[in-house]
């Protein structure tokens, strides 16, 4: 697995997911696999073999945090500046098309959430965005075609 980049913020959440994942969620599914097993005939225990089948998915994604957070290396916020758009800067563009503004925070792709205006840097519109600096113009390739934004400013 490769280095995955992330702010502490970023690291600290995956542990916490973790942590839940492996205080809270396998010792439920353990019990689940237990309850079960009690009710008899495992051969056909359509309840056995799903709770089974949970703590299998349970089991991977644990691996995959611990994966994740082994591989993790940490973006030193200190050194970001906002002369230009970069990983974790706040940029607000217009859309020149529709005239409307936005806000978005280039982020990692495990911090990503649209609902808080964070995207990934490895989405077209965070990648179009990627160097520019206040006033200029970028053209984003999308599936829908194209969008012009400008860059109105860039902070943290």
């Amino acid at each position: 697995m490769a280095a995955t980049y992330m702010t502490a913020d970023g690291l600290q959440k995956l542990k916490e997911e973790l942590q839940f994942l492996e205080g809270t969620e396998r010792p439920r599914v353990i019990a689940a696999i237990a309850e079960a097993r009690d009710k008899g005939d495992l051969s056909e225990n359509a309840e056995y073999d799903a709770a089974k089948e949970e703590q299998g998915h349970l089991e991977s994604k644990i691996a995959m945090l611990k994966a994740k957070i082994m591989e993790a290396r940490i973006i030193d916020e200190s050194s970001i500046k906002t002369d230009e758009v970069q990983i974790l800067t706040k940029v607000r563009v217009k859309n020149l098309k529709n005239n409307q503004e936005k806000v978005y925070q280039l982020v990692t792709e495990g911090e990503a959430n649209i609902l808080e205006g964070k995207i990934a840097v490895t989405t077209p519109i965070a990648k179009g965005l990627l160097g520019k600096k206040v006033g200029d113009m970028a053209q984003v390739k999308v599936p829908a075609g194209v969008m012009e934004f400008e860059i109105l400013e860039i902070s943290l």
